[in-house]
């Protein structure tokens, strides 16, 4: 059966909602289809330490602060789980929750979405699916010999389950210097492992100093002025509290990157080596786009072309929460809901 509405979003995580939300203020026909069987994003399936950047009231989608909670300075992922969970169920978003989008395809005037549970053609796509589903592995020589433990960053959960063990983690980020605080504060045998030396922040930066820099960096180049560097000026880590604390406590000792992979370990630019477990790779993430791979529209980098929140080749198709070349900020709760109404802005034009 296939099925009619004037919007399909695709994802029904922050970005999902707070497309959802602009659309619902526009009176505008749409339904949300998200892969995920229960709200919160890829919010569900974070380690269990992680905290947000910034305090609660700064981390709010449009329409809607996310409440404080006595004596939490940053919310946990848990907390930002049963904010979005309550943010659909407040404004009644029509979201078909445990519905996998196979593929967009062109069907005419209107554009046909295909799930593991029928079809819909709409008017409009906007694309949500963020990054978290397609995590990045670099190819390293001997990738295929170590014979311990692999993980990436949306693998682990907690200390616990590296009790006794020697652990490496790869990856000078936010997650990086998150999970190795985690660890190393837990006592787990740590290497650290960047390709450059670790740049904090400033201790006071948060969330909100990060999304004012991607706005100015995103409104410079809008109008024609010298590139400020946004956020990657500032440098690569937060200094939330937990990373902090092992910081000052001499526990986030880094090496640089290793050489190769060994069956028992790496090996190091001068040839020793070094025996582990396991290696988590905290090494990033892709734009999950595979849905709109039959569209044809990636050119360089594997990116789809932008103008804005549409996509040049295909101005049927929005896409929210990818990153900056999707929105200033717009993979950030705070950050994404200025492209997501611009984004049912220019759809609501559109179908007039």
């Amino acid at each position: 059966m296939t099925r009619r509405t004037d919007v399909v979003v695709i994802g029904g995580g922050q970005a999902g909602l707070a497309a959802g939300y602009h659309l619902r203020r526009l009176g505008i026909e749409y339904v949300i289809l998200d892969a995920e069987p229960a709200p919160g994003g890829a919010w569900q399936h974070t380690w269990d330490s992680l905290r947000l950047f910034s305090p609660a009231q700064y981390s709010s989608l449009p329409g809607r602060l996310m409440p404080s909670r006595p004596g939490e300075a940053h919310p946990d992922a848990a907390h930002v789980v049963d904010y979005l969970a309550d943010y659909e169920k407040r404004y009644e978003l029509p979201v078909h929750h445990g519905t996998r989008v196979d593929g967009v395809h062109r069907d005419g005037p209107r554009l046909r979405v295909e799930t593991d549970s029928g079809s819909w053609t709409a008017r409009a796509v906007i694309g949500a699916t963020g990054t978290w589903t397609r995590p990045f592995l670099p190819a390293v020589p001997g990738g295929r010999d170590f014979r311990g433990r692999r993980l990436h960053t949306v693998q682990y959960r907690s200390p616990a389950d590296f009790t006794g063990q020697r652990v490496i983690v790869v990856g000078g980020g936010n997650s990086g210097a998150q999970i190795a605080a985690d660890l190393a504060s837990a006592g787990i045998d740590l290497v650290w492992v960047t390709r450059r030396p670790p740049r904090y922040l400033a201790d006071d930066i948060d969330g909100r100093a990060l999304f004012d820099a991607a706005t100015a960096r995103r409104r410079a180049l809008d109008e024609g002025r010298t590139d400020s560097g946004g956020v990657a000026s500032l440098g690569d880590i937060v200094a939330v509290p937990p990373v902090r604390a092992a910081r000052d406590a001499g526990l986030l000792g880094v090496r640089p990157m290793f050489t190769r992979l060994t069956a028992t370990g790496v090996e190091w630019s001068d040839g020793t080596g070094t025996e582990a477990d396991a290696i988590i790779w905290c090494t990033g993430f892709r734009p999950a786009l595979a849905p709109f791979a039959s569209l044809r529209l990636r050119g360089t980098r594997g990116r789809i072309a932008m103008d804005g929140t549409r996509a040049v080749d295909e101005p049927r198709l929005h896409l929210l929460g990818h990153g900056d070349w999707t929105g200033p900020a717009s993979a950030t709760l705070i950050g994404v809901g200025r492209p997501a109404r611009d984004a049912a802005r220019e759809i609501a034009r559109f179908l007039t």
